[in-house]
């Protein structure tokens, strides 16, 4: 090669360098211009669609597609004081070929030192509701005071904010929020959360309303399909609780992880349907209504089709819930009727009446289990929940079912039954407690009302108070059973017509204000339980009548004979004997009819003794009734005669030690401890004997207490 002709190419290569030069010089320059001009149309759009000013820091480009910016902030309009959200930096991905089409297209957020903080004022006012309530695109869902909120369109607003809001890819470090409102405060640090080609991986150490937990989050969403996957843990072996419901119901909610999802989502006519899982293990509620210890349910989830609409949410066909292998079928929905049509509540001294807040409810429910084979079943049972049976076994198998109708405007209306159905069932091993000692002696331990022991004895020979069943009299057995239970001797443990008038009034009431028990569940109570009223000591006595009853364990004549003997007839009285000889100074085999009366009258409050009569010894109008109404009750069914009802008689005499404490002479000593007249008994179960017999005419008979004439002598 010649010297002109390298001097051509050198020439030739330094004019492409320059030139080269020259355009890359033009293209970062107009680069750095079109950048400017992409975040300044961001700016733009932003306070389009938002009713906020926001600000971005100076921005570069760090390589040839990254843009960093440093320093963003959001403020509402109308405060500038209130920052919603301020962060130190912000590094994105930008296409450059969408960038010179005018079309800049971000991706791959990264933010760093960002804090979100969120004010709810006691007037109501925030400053983030903006971010779901979508200017021009998505209108406020109205509240229409005559049909109610519509849950469906309100749960699709908050669906599709929060899924169009989640950025595609994203990385967030050393991210703090904080809320503060009147009843609630809230401080999340999160060291990280990224989301990467839909992968959500992070850790938080949250502190809500002074409950703090470190969680980690997990999991995979779609924005565009509405689809997520997520799943949430306790870090460092702790356990998740739940804030809200600690504060709000005295509860104490928590999980070591739960795992939720939404499959499918669909509005149609004002109407959502959604569907997903959710599940979650080691998953403990405590609640001292619900149970004086930790119900645990090791394992358990729900396949749910979720129906929301107005006024309305409902769990649809197809729904299925999941403990340990048990499956329940649930059908549920609940209804907030119209207001006109609810029942109001008045103010008192200002505050509304609590019987308001649950007027105008409707709950239906329809929940049935799988034909469960009965080690399942006993295995699915909640630990906490079932301590007496813990560790039982069976063979066969279980089927569940429960109805439930309730319209709180309407509530004498309410439907509810529940039961097992059993298919070639039978207990091949006991639990924790041995059911079968209700047919040997035993010793029994009398409690009182606040946990503390008060005597032991055993129920048997070898305790000389101990009487047999066919040594009680037979007024005494009728008299009890027609109060107590009248089908005591045909029903499987439970009257069903008895449990839901019990249930009526302790809604109405808005406590347990009434038991509704069978014999067979008082005794169960007094031998197996504790005597607390918590939600789960009333399903475990349920669920061990049903036991005992349905598997025939005990005979009827047993279960009988052992009420008599350790049921409570007056402070520290125990047993049929033992009342027998403080009352009258008899034997309980000698007892007349008034005498078995006043006993049985005063099974259901056995230390108000007293109140059967005034300070002369005159037997009380409520007492005259209730000695009137069970003495009919007995001659209509068969179980006295018509010479024994027209004879008896209300005036008691009380050779016993009973005697110096209900007859005083000072009349003010006497209504010292006396309530009023028309409180001294509660014969609410009278009620469902007139009207739980409609098998029963007035010349019906029923069958007399097994081991005696159903028509005695009188005996004085």
């Amino acid at each position: 090669m010649t010297p002109a002709t390298k001097k051509k190419i050198a020439i030739g290569a330094g004019i492409l360098v320059a030139l080269l030069a020259i355009g890359l010089g033009v293209f970062l320059a107009k680069r750095q211009e079109l950048l400017d001009y992409a975040l300044q149309q961001v700016k733009v759009k932003a306070e389009r669609k938002y009713p906020v000013t926001l600000a971005l820091g100076p921005a570069r480009f760090t390589d040839l597609n990254t843009v960093q910016v440093a320093g963003m902030s959001l403020v509402p309009k109308g405060d500038p004081t209130d920052t919603l959200m301020r962060a130190r930096l912000m590094t994105v991905s930008l296409s450059v070929k969408s960038l010179f089409a005018g079309r800049p297209v971000f991706s791959n957020l990264e933010i760093s030192d960002a804090r979100f903080t969120a004010r709810k004022t006691a007037a109501g006012t925030d400053n983030y509701s903006f971010l779901y309530k979508k200017k021009g695109t998505q209108p406020a869902v109205p509240r229409d005071t005559t049909k109610g909120t519509n849950y469906g369109l309100l749960a699709n607003q908050l669906l599709e904010a929060s899924f169009d809001n989640v950025p595609g890819e994203a990385d967030f470090q050393n991210f703090l929020v904080t809320y503060d409102s009147p009843r609630h405060r809230a401080r999340i640090v999160m060291p990280r959360l990224s989301i990467e080609d839909g992968d959500i991986q992070g850790q938080l150490t949250a502190v809500i309303d002074s409950v703090e937990n470190r969680v980690g989050v997990q999991g995979h969403i779609e924005p565009g399909d509405y689809a997520l996957n997520a799943e949430v843990f306790g870090l460092d072996r702790r356990p998740v609780t739940l804030p809200y419901v600690q504060r709000r119901y005295g509860a104490r909610v928590q999980f070591d992880t739960l795992r939720f999802s939404i499959s499918d989502k669909d509005l149609d006519d004002d109407e959502l349907t959604v569907r997903g899982t959710a599940s979650a293990a080691n998953f403990i509620v405590n609640h001292p209504k619900l149970s004086d210890r930790d119900v645990r349910f090791p394992r358990g989830g729900i396949d749910f089709a979720a129906r929301l609409g107005q006024a309305f949410a409902a769990l649809e066909k197809g729904t299925k819930v999941t403990l340990n292998r048990m499956e329940f079928y649930p059908v549920m929905s609940v209804r907030k009727l119209p207001l006109n049509q609810r029942v109001v509540g008045r103010r008192i001294n200002g505050v509304r009446n609590r019987r308001e807040m649950l007027a105008g409810l409707q709950v239906k429910a329809d929940i049935e289990s799988a034909e469960t084979p009965a080690n399942t079943f006993f295995a699915a049972l909640p630990e906490g929940m079932f301590n007496t049976l813990e560790g039982m076994q069976g063979s066969g198998t279980l089927t569940y079912r429960m109805h439930l109708d309730l319209d709180m405007n309407k509530v004498d209306s309410l439907e509810f039954s529940s039961g097992l159905t059993p298919k070639n069932f039978r207990i091949t091993r006991m639990g924790a407690e041995d059911l079968n000692k209700l047919n040997q002696e035993f010793i029994y331990t009398a409690y009182n009302d606040k946990g503390d022991s008060i005597k032991a004895f055993a129920v048997g020979p070898s305790n000389p108070k101990f009487v047999a069943y066919d040594d009680v009299a037979n007024y005494l057995k009728a008299a009890i059973m027609t109060a107590e239970d009248p089908r005591f001797l045909t029903h499987k443990g439970f009257m069903e017509k008895a449990f839901v008038k019990s249930a009526i009034q302790n809604i109405k009431e808005k406590r347990f204000a009434r038991g509704g028990s069978t014999i067979s569940m008082q005794l169960v109570k007094n031998v197996f339980l504790t005597r607390q009223k918590t939600v789960t000591r009333k399903i475990e006595e349920a669920l061990i009548v049903w036991l005992l009853e349905n598997t025939r364990l005990v005979s009827k004549e047993r279960m009988f004979e052992v009420y008599l003997n350790i049921i409570e007839w007056g402070p520290k009285i125990y047993g049929a004997t033992e009342a027998a000889q403080f009352y009258f100074d008899k034997q309980p085999a000698n007892l007349n009819l008034s005498e078995s009366l006043y006993m049985a009258s005063i099974i259901p409050r056995p230390k108000y003794y007293q109140n059967s009569f005034n300070q002369y010894g005159e037997m009380r109008s409520s007492s005259r009734y209730f000695h009137r109404l069970i003495a009919d009750l007995m001659l209509r069914k068969g179980l006295i005669s018509e010479d024994a009802r027209n004879s008896l008689s209300y005036s008691l005499s009380f050779p016993g030690r009973a005697h110096s404490s209900i007859f005083r002479a000072v009349r003010d000593t006497v209504r010292a401890f006396q309530p009023a007249d028309s409180t001294q008994f509660e014969p609410l179960n009278l009620i469902d004997l007139l009207g739980g017999m409609p098998d029963e005419g007035v010349n019906a008979t029923a069958p007399a207490p097994p081991g005696g004439n159903p028509n005695p002598a009188p005996k004085p």
